[in-house]
């Protein structure tokens, strides 16, 4: 028994009859989370997968309540455009700012290359793309398109901790080896910093469970 597919087919066959929407793929993910949870903490307690199944659907309670006002909520394509919408607008805002600010780095750390400092200070306003890579990242995950769900806030932003990081590890070892001019801790600092970023990259990749395609039964 595959117990995330059993939970994903039993969340898609609750909803089958309410209609597409980024909300309700939003509310589909939070209830698959929260059951498959669930039915990790019932196998701890000596459950067999299909006893801890069970048991997480009684847990759940009556959802039908909840797949009324989604239906209804899908029948009013006006909620549904100011809710994406306004989404939408916090998310070009944010695509805006990131560049502008991964922009000003770049530029800024090549105009100080040709100004009389101490090579050390070179990089420093490296940082601002560091920042703006997040920031751009998190924006893009979280924009709703044509074809694409946005991702959930939460994995979006682990998303984005994960690019900051391994930038951030770059930003660290171009510092420390030009502060000492030793090629071994830009090495060593970039590394440690990096494969934690890259770990948690890594395991967002693996851990992956659902589609964003508008095009597939979420």
């Amino acid at each position: 028994m595959d117990v995330n597919k059993e939970v994903k087919k039993y969340v898609d066959d609750l909803f089958k009859d309410v209609g597409a929407s980024q909300q309700l793929h939003d509310l589909k993910q939070e209830l698959r989370t929260n059951m498959e949870e669930r039915i990790k903490d019932y196998q701890a307690k000596g459950m067999t997968e299909e006893e801890a199944f069970k048991e997480a659907k009684v847990s759940m309670g009556d959802l039908s309540g909840l797949v009324d006002d989604m239906r209804e909520h899908g029948k009013d394509e006006a909620k549904q455009h100011v809710y994406t919408s306004m989404t939408n607008r916090v998310s070009i805002g944010g695509i805006v700012i990131g560049s502008m600010l991964i922009l000003f780095g770049v530029l800024m750390s090549i105009g100080m290359m040709f100004m009389e400092i101490e090579p050390v200070a070179v990089p420093g306003t490296g940082i601002f793309a560091v920042a703006g890579a997040i920031v751009l990242t998190y924006s893009l995950l979280t924009r709703e398109t044509t074809k694409l769900y946005s991702m959930n806030k939460v994995r979006a932003g682990l998303y984005s901790l994960a690019v900051g990081a391994m930038l951030f590890a770059l930003f660290t070892g171009m510092m420390a080896g030009l502060a000492t001019g030793e090629m071994f801790i830009a090495i060593s600092s970039f590394t440690v910093i990096f494969i934690g970023g890259f770990g948690l990259w890594i395991g967002l990749i693996l851990t992956s469970k659902s589609t964003r395609k508008k095009d597939q039964i979420t």
